[in-house]
């Protein structure tokens, strides 16, 4: 009998940068949870998973259907399904957690499997640096921004948000380069866990660049993104592994 597996991805940004190709990334995400619902233990998505989300008290953004019919199918079947909170869908409440029976998480979760320990986080307002972006967040993460934003219009709320995706890194299908390992905060960000407590792995999305990367006995990995790369990972029980989706892979 096959060992269960965990798997890990993020940064889907469905939405963008049209209908089209975000259906066909849609199609390409439920084919990959197609393939691996056989041998998954647990399924953990590290945020951005839509490029925009707002959950109205009676209302959720249009589209995505395939995929969310996907993740409740897996949940049914016993396997536990975490969402994480992203910078461009910070604002998930309960509607997945009711609706599909997702465990949504809203900053780090540490986890210990088969006797490695884990330190999972989306990535966004870690590290040195980025000043406005960590106080836009605590904002946008507020009661009362909340509050403002839902008493806006379905229609102008979502065209608002619209507006605001156009923005993305990912908007115009730009793709993340590595340079050097002192210009990746997470990586910084990781050492300055890791002086403090040991973790076995350290697992972030965020950075839209696929990144295995040893720290001492440790090592940080990013998810990186699905427009360029297709890219997640995957413990087996002894070791981490990066590997690339491909659609008619065996």
């Amino acid at each position: 009998m096959s060992v269960k597996k965990i798997f890990f991805a993020s940064d889907f940004h469905f939405g963008v940068p049209d209908f089209r190709t975000s259906r066909e990334r849609e199609d390409l995400v439920v084919s990959w949870l197609d393939q691996i619902k056989q041998e998954a233990s647990e399924i953990y998505l590290l945020g951005d998973i839509f490029d925009f989300w707002f959950e109205y008290s009676s209302v959720i953004p249009k589209g995505f259907s395939r995929f969310q019919g996907k993740i409740a199918e897996i949940v049914d079947s016993g396997i536990p399904v975490f969402f994480f909170k992203g910078n461009h869908d910070m604002w998930m409440f309960d509607y997945f957690k009711e609706e599909l029976g997702v465990q949504i998480i809203s900053d780090e979760l540490i986890i210990e499997r088969n006797g490695k320990k884990f330190y999972l986080h989306h990535g966004d307002g870690l590290g040195p640096g980025d000043t406005q972006y960590k106080l836009l967040k605590k904002i946008f993460r507020s009661k009362f921004c909340q509050w403002f934003f839902a008493r806006i219009h379905p229609n102008l709320g979502l065209g608002i948000a619209q507006g605001w995706s156009r923005k993305s890194r990912l908007q115009n299908n730009k793709k993340e380069e590595f340079r050097d390992i002192s210009e990746e905060w997470l990586a910084s960000y990781s050492k300055n866990l890791l002086s403090k407590e040991h973790f076995d792995y350290l697992i972030f999305g965020h950075r839209h660049l696929p990144l295995d990367i040893q720290l001492g006995e440790s090592k940080y990995v990013n998810l990186g993104e699905w427009i360029n790369f297709n890219s997640y990972a995957v413990f087996d029980g002894e070791k981490l592994e990066l590997r690339y989706f491909e659609k008619h892979s065996n």
